[in-house]
């Protein structure tokens, strides 16, 4: 009786928080970091026990600023009492109420983040049932990576009674220094503990004009990572995705990407997907890997249609701004800016340290091209990228029923890229040239060709006003139009005659020119366009640093007509804005001589025209005959 009694006045005296101490200790000692309890405990006892803590504080690392890792207004924790008895954790189920958790990186990258505090463990783990979240709050941070995330967690209603509650997920702040919001929802974080069980995510983030939408389920996630996960990505421009993930892009018009997100370890793959950047339709699949000293982007890639102009950023220049065309604001206003130059060539530098930031091997095959400028059919193209330097082996398009096959090496090991190009044209159709069919129509010819440069420079403008080398192209056997002879060569009647009476086809023996190339000034060797009506001899220069041009075109006819005011036609002005106009001192003494003549009988004024054509065939041998 005695004894009964005793133990009802020790259950009515009897204070949970005598244990607070031992427990702050004890926690104090595993961790190593201080742990508070400065509210309540209290403990009710039964089959499954619930351990209840109020106002509970765990000190952060050594080197952090802030000096609590975790708080929280109240911590419920059951326990299964008969599992404990044989040295096991059993957990049905934690509740949280206001818990705020800062996670972040230690300022040496030596030392481990704040979150590594356990050790290794003794025994098998706790096996968590349940978490249940009440208004709470999570933080990242990583000052090295200019990161800082918080985002706020609520547990939702879960799907069935044999399910945990999902998380509500919110927040935004920095990520690499980039303005960042995420939001959606996961399943409850335990369901990744049983690898058996399809883990739900339905995640959206933006990060400044970056939107990425992840849903989907992780399967096995600690074996496989990633497994069935969409991943719909868009943004404004590619180039925005560098100071997220590492990756460098050139600049692109906006995109909009669609595709299977896995990861295995080190290596993560965006497969099969699908989408549009700019006006081109793009796909493929492409992997990163991130064990070694520099990301590592390999890609497979196919465009069904590809928009020419989409395809400026390689070059450092925008994008075709005009109507129906895709374009971002900061685009439009380069393009605006670019406008207003007295050049065309991009000046735009490149970033030296994007590329030598990661390593990349991304081949390209393009199906069809639209281009308003040349009549492009198709492209391949194999860009390497290895620790700053570059190559595109090779980079060939389909031209007018020919080709144009390239390689390019780009070294941006230095301050300043070498670069050096060859390409080879063959069997271009002069005729498929010309955009207007009536024109078409009077031209043929293959022409081909090679040019060999190596300049130095960080812009296109820079490396091709730097360079040194040779260009050659000619045309073989073809025709042209008469019309088109006639009106290069000013002779007006021949001329106004094939405008209203039709045109005849002129055989062309040949065509060449081929210039020297010094320091960016393009210096004719030899220049000539040989018909059997009409032999153009030319010589000159293209200074490719200034975007000048000075080229003088000596027409010799090869036959009688009168009205012939023919004279050295000279092409000078700008690559932006050329000019075309006869040599007028020599049409001036004609015209003298037409006056003087005329003042004896009308007819006689006729003479000065006349040409007996003493032009001769010029030699067409050599390889551009055939």
């Amino acid at each position: 009786m005695f004894l009964f009694a005793a133990l009802l006045i020790l259950i009515a005296l009897w204070d949970w928080n005598w244990f607070k101490g031992p427990v702050e200790r004890a926690v104090q000692a595993k961790t190593g970091r201080e742990f508070h309890i400065h509210g309540d405990l209290d403990v009710d006892l039964g089959r499954v026990t619930t351990v209840r803590g109020d106002g509970l504080t765990f000190a952060n690392a050594t080197w952090a600023k802030q000096p609590q890792m975790a708080t929280a207004d109240r911590v419920e924790i059951d326990l299964r009492v008969w599992p404990l008895l044989r040295g096991q954790v059993r957990i049905p189920e934690i509740r949280l109420t206001r818990p705020d958790l800062l996670l972040e990186t230690a300022p040496e990258k030596s030392q481990p983040g704040n979150w590594d505090f356990l050790g290794p463990s003794d025994g098998d783990p706790p096996v968590l049932q349940r978490l249940l979240v009440d208004d709470g709050r999570l933080q990242f941070r990583d000052a090295a990576g200019r990161t800082d995330v918080l985002v706020s967690l609520d547990s939702g209603k879960p799907r069935d009674k044999d399910s945990g509650p999902p998380l509500l997920v919110k927040g935004k702040g920095r990520w690499q220094g980039n303005p960042f919001s995420l939001e959606g929802n996961t399943e409850s974080p335990l369901e990744l503990t049983n690898t058996g069980h399809p883990f739900r995510i339905h995640l959206d983030g933006r990060a400044g004009d970056t939107h990425a939408i992840a849903s989907g389920t992780l399967t096995n996630p600690f074996q496989l990572r990633v497994f069935d996960l969409e991943l719909m990505l868009s943004g404004q421009d590619m180039e925005d995705l560098y100071p997220l993930i590492g990756v460098a892009m050139p600049s692109t018009p906006p995109y909009k990407l669609k595709g299977q997100l896995k990861r295995d370890n080190a290596i993560w793959r965006y497969e099969n997907f699908t989408g549009t950047a700019g006006d081109s339709d793009l796909g493929g699949t492409a992997q990163i890997d991130v064990s070694g000293d520099r990301p590592f982007l390999k890609a497979d890639l196919v465009s069904k249609r590809l928009d020419f102009d989409d395809l400026a950023g390689f070059i450092g220049a925008p994008p075709k701004t005009g109507a129906g065309e895709s374009a971002n604001a900061e685009q439009k206003a380069q393009a605006a800016a670019l406008a207003a130059r007295a050049k065309v060539l991009p000046d735009t530098p490149y970033n030296l340290s994007k590329l030598r930031a990661m390593d990349a091997d991304v081949r390209w095959k393009a199906q069809r091209i639209n281009s308003p400028v040349l009549p492009l059919d198709d492209m391949d193209a194999h860009l390497k990228l290895n620790d700053g330097l570059l190559r595109l082996e090779p980079l060939n398009f389909g031209v007018a029923g020919g080709d144009i096959r390239s390689t390019i090496r780009m070294d941006a090991r230095k301050q300043a890229i070498s670069t050096q190009l060859q390409a080879t044209i063959r069997k271009v159709q002069l005729g498929r040239l010309f955009p207007d069919a009536t024109l078409a129509e009077q031209a043929s010819g293959g022409i081909s060709g090679d040019i060999n440069l190596t300049g130095h420079g960080n812009s296109v403008a820079a490396m091709l006003g730097s360079s040194d080398g040779a260009v050659a192209l000619g045309i073989g056997r073809g025709h042209v139009g008469n019309l088109i002879m006639e009106l290069a060569g000013l002779d007006v009647a021949e001329s106004v005659k094939f405008l209203f009476t039709g045109d005849k086809q002129i055989p062309l023996r040949c065509a060449w020119g081929d210039f020297a190339v010094d320091n960016g000034v393009m210096q004719s060797r030899s220049l000539a366009f040989d018909t059997t009506d009409t032999l153009i001899l030319g010589e000159g220069k293209v200074d490719l640093k200034q975007e000048q041009l000075d080229l003088l075109l000596r027409p010799r006819p090869k036959d009688m007509s009168i009205l012939a005011l023919r004279s050295p036609l000279r092409i000078g002005g700008t690559f932006k804005d050329p000019s075309f106009r006869p040599d007028f001192k020599a049409l001036g003494i004609r015209g003298a001589i037409a006056l003087a003549l005329g003042s004896i009988a009308p007819p006689a004024a006729l003479l000065a025209t006349i040409e007996t054509g003493p032009g001769e065939d010029s030699n067409c041998g050599g390889r551009y005959a055939k």
